[in-house]
């Protein structure tokens, strides 16, 4: 791939941006988008996180505002508060470069602000709105918006807005929408579920799909069995060896984002903490000091997997490793993103053998290790057998435990109790079995 972004068809404003964001050449999905984008086509674009995909949308979209129409030309919905802040933050900067402040107008559409101020600044229509997918439809249900001029809607990280149930919602804004509208999806991944929403609304798309692995090749995977050592200082010991520029450490749930980044700041480390949790005006304030890059650690919940993009994310630690292979992909994708290398290092417990497995069927290179005397060293990979022993012998426990205990001994009362027994642990198995899919 030689192409340059001269060769994709972008105006001279836009080519001076693209200079002084410091961009060398396009990304795949660049390469493939652009032109496409602004031949006016509609477009399925499926890159693995970390590719580009913001910009392969907002640069060929920007190139081709018409300042002398005073509506709205565009249309971007993203799953999260976060996301639309960063996509908005992304125009703010590309705005400021290409010198239109007073040109361009974007308006950022979130549930948490102030609603009355948003609806002020309605007063003065954008060309540009950006948001989440609900509060845009408040806003155009309330009269102080029409998004029926709209030439172009994005619908970014289009499979979490599936998970999160917003595609009724993304239904109703595309029935007030012009019926030609050009629609752009972008998405790591497109799920079949996703597949009657697609046929309805988009005729003909432009389907590009930049086949990768599921991390980018210049990604280190390490894995530190856990067991019953001090997480805290085993995150210690690590810090002490990778100096990162930025690390983002994963928890499962906001307490114990809490709990990690209040032991953490306690050891000295510079800890911002983001998750779900926060008020609105704390999660927004946080978000911009993350962006400023006030913080060298971030602990978060899987909420800044897929909201944030953290510019020079050096390290991800999975303190917790998530229960399902997707989640795991987005939280590395925060690291060694637009060719930068990086490392994901990730605690593991017995419980998490089988996401570590399927992990490596998908193609992940796994590096056993530990730290001695500051220095990593190779560990021996889990056995399975022991693990397998280990696991049956706790669900004899636990089954023994909710065995009915007779309140009168009668002969074979034990050959009863060992029946039940084995019918419990059964039942346990199947449990175990269908947690770990979910």
């Amino acid at each position: 791939m030689n192409e340059t972004f001269e060769q994709l068809g972008l105006n001279n404003t836009m080519l001076q941006v693209v200079d002084k964001l410091y961009f060398k050449k396009p990304t795949n999905i660049q390469v493939q988008s652009i032109p496409s984008i602004l031949q006016g086509k509609s477009i399925i674009g499926e890159s693995q996180t970390g590719s580009g995909k913001t910009h392969a949308y907002l640069l060929p979209l920007l190139n081709q505002i018409d300042e002398s129409k005073e509506e709205v030309q565009l249309v971007i919905t993203a799953p999260t508060r976060e996301l639309s802040m960063q996509i908005f933050e992304e125009i703010k900067t590309i705005t400021e470069l290409a010198q239109k402040e007073q040109n361009w107008i974007t308006r950022l559409i979130v549930g948490g602000a102030d609603r009355q101020r948003m609806i002020k600044q309605l007063e003065r229509k954008p060309h540009i709105v950006v948001g989440t997918p609900g509060r845009i439809l408040d806003m155009v249900n309330e009269g102080v918006l029409s998004i029926y001029s709209a030439t172009s809607f994005v619908i970014d990280e289009a499979d979490l807005m599936l998970d999160f149930r917003f595609i009724d919602i993304i239904d109703e804004l595309l029935v007030r929408s012009k019926k030609e509208v050009q629609i752009l999806v972008f998405s790591a991944t497109i799920p079949k579920q996703l597949k009657p929403f697609l046929n309805k609304y988009l005729a003909q798309p432009v389907h590009i799909k930049i086949k990768n692995g599921l991390t980018p090749d210049q990604m280190e995977h390490r894995l530190i069995e856990i067991k019953h050592q001090d997480v805290v200082q085993k995150i210690m010991d690590i810090t002490e060896i990778i100096q990162p520029y930025v690390a983002i450490l994963f928890t499962n749930s906001k307490e114990s984002a809490d709990d990690l980044g209040n032991q953490l700041a306690e050891k000295g480390l510079n800890v911002g903490v983001l998750h779900g949790g926060l008020t609105s005006r704390e999660r927004k304030r946080m978000v911009k000091a993350i962006l400023d890059l006030r913080y060298q650690y971030i602990v978060a919940t899987d909420l800044a997997s897929r909201g944030i993009d953290i510019k020079g994310a050096s390290h991800v630690i999975n303190v917790e490793l998530p229960k399902e292979l997707d989640f795991y992909i987005h939280r590395v994708g925060r690291t060694a993103r637009a060719g930068l290398a990086g490392t994901a290092i990730s605690f593991f417990r017995e419980e998490d053998t089988a996401l570590i497995e399927e992990l490596e069927k998908k193609g992940i290179h796994f590096v056993f290790s530990d730290i001695k005397n500051g220095e990593w060293v190779d560990a021996k990979r889990f056995n399975k057998r022991e693990l397998r022993k280990n696991i049956a012998t706790k669900l004899d426990q636990e089954a023994w435990k909710q065995v009915k205990k007779p309140t009168k001994v009668k002969p074979g009362y034990k050959k009863k109790m060992k029946k039940q027994q084995e019918r419990i642990k059964s039942r346990l198995k199947r449990e175990k079995r269908n947690n770990n899919r979910k």
